[in-house]
């Protein structure tokens, strides 16, 4: 027996329904944010009690001509590809979505728990007991709000229940 669990392969169905999911729901979560500079962070267990992270940061435009760019790619793609799995779900045991976005006084946030194939909202306390700074680490702290609910639409047609 392995001292680690290994990792089970997801299907190829499997994968290419998150990847659609995790365009549809940074979609929502882009909307949601509206404009600023905000940064997304991921944080996932995988199924061998590993922990799994990724950070990009985006800057949104709600002004005319609306504009979405990540401020680094790779860091984009990565935390997509991250998002990909959690949706997934069987290599990640549990995950969540925080958005900070850049505000004065000071920074917001709001985070989502990622399940069931879906990001949906955190409660506020134990959101901000994951955003609080570390006694005696400098950090900055954030006003928490209730993130708000991301509307889920089907994979594909296979997938809508019929009546």
């Amino acid at each position: 027996m392995p001292a680690r669990p290994e990792l089970t392969h997801p299907g190829d169905d499997a994968i290419t329904a998150a990847m659609n999911r995790s365009l549809t729901a940074l979609s929502a979560v882009v909307q949601a944010l509206g404009h600023g500079v905000h940064t997304l962070n991921v944080v996932g267990l995988r199924t061998d009690h590993a922990f799994v992270t990724s950070r990009s940061d985006l800057s949104i435009s709600t002004e005319p001509p609306l504009s979405l760019s990540a401020l680094d790619e790779d860091e984009f793609y990565a935390l997509r590809a991250l998002l990909v799995f959690a949706l997934e779900g069987s290599t990640i045991r549990s995950a969540v979505l925080i958005a900070t976005t850049a505000a004065e006084p000071s920074p917001r946030a709001c985070g989502w728990t990622i399940r069931d194939g879906w990001l949906h909202p955190m409660d506020t306390a134990t959101l901000q007991e994951a955003v609080i700074p570390c006694p005696g680490a400098s950090g900055i702290r954030r006003e928490v709000y209730p993130a708000p609910a991301l509307a889920q639409l089907p994979d594909s047609e296979e997938e809508t229940p019929h009546a």
